[in-house]
């Protein structure tokens, strides 16, 4: 491994030194992007942190069982376990903990996880937001709770 491009006298760039200030590659080729990395944004106007803009936690869960077979997840990242509490409410159990409980966690709630019709509308919401955990809820638009198919969504910054 030979990443050397360097700026300066001081370690600036990309490198395979460990006090490199932006990206560094360890023996193992294991490369750390620090927190402080910023690119431009697709217009070019702005820049964004790259680490405040990942996703930090999605998964697919079938509560209802129309699609992967009921209380079965699907494909997921950052997600440890996911538990049916009752019907129409599922608790997300994080693998690595948020660092605190200000994060958006998004979710859609379908019937069979392939189409959206306006009779099963649903509203989907967030509660008990903890740093290891947080809970969604599922109800038609009147307000009766169904098991769904969820597609969920977490952003905020980990532990």
């Amino acid at each position: 491994m030979a990443l050397t491009k360097v700026k300066g006298s001081g370690v600036e760039g990309i490198t395979n030194l460990s006090n490199a200030t932006f990206l560094s590659v360890n023996a193992s080729e294991v490369a750390t992007l620090l927190t402080s990395a910023v690119i431009n944004s697709e217009g070019g106007a702005v820049t964004t942190n790259i680490a405040q803009g990942l996703t930090k936690e999605w998964c697919l869960f079938d509560q209802r069982g129309s699609v992967l077979g009921a209380n079965t997840i699907g494909d997921s990242f950052n997600v440890g376990s996911v538990t049916d509490v009752s019907t129409g409410i599922i608790q997300m159990n994080f693998t690595n903990n948020m660092s605190g409980t200000s994060y958006s966690s998004i979710a859609n709630g379908s019937y069979t996880g392939e189409i959206a019709q306006v009779r099963y509308s649903r509203f989907c919401a967030p509660a008990g937001l903890t740093t290891s955990s947080y809970r969604q809820g599922a109800q038609y638009v009147n307000g009766t709770s169904e098991d769904v198919y969820w597609t969920l969504s977490t952003n905020g910054d980990l532990a």
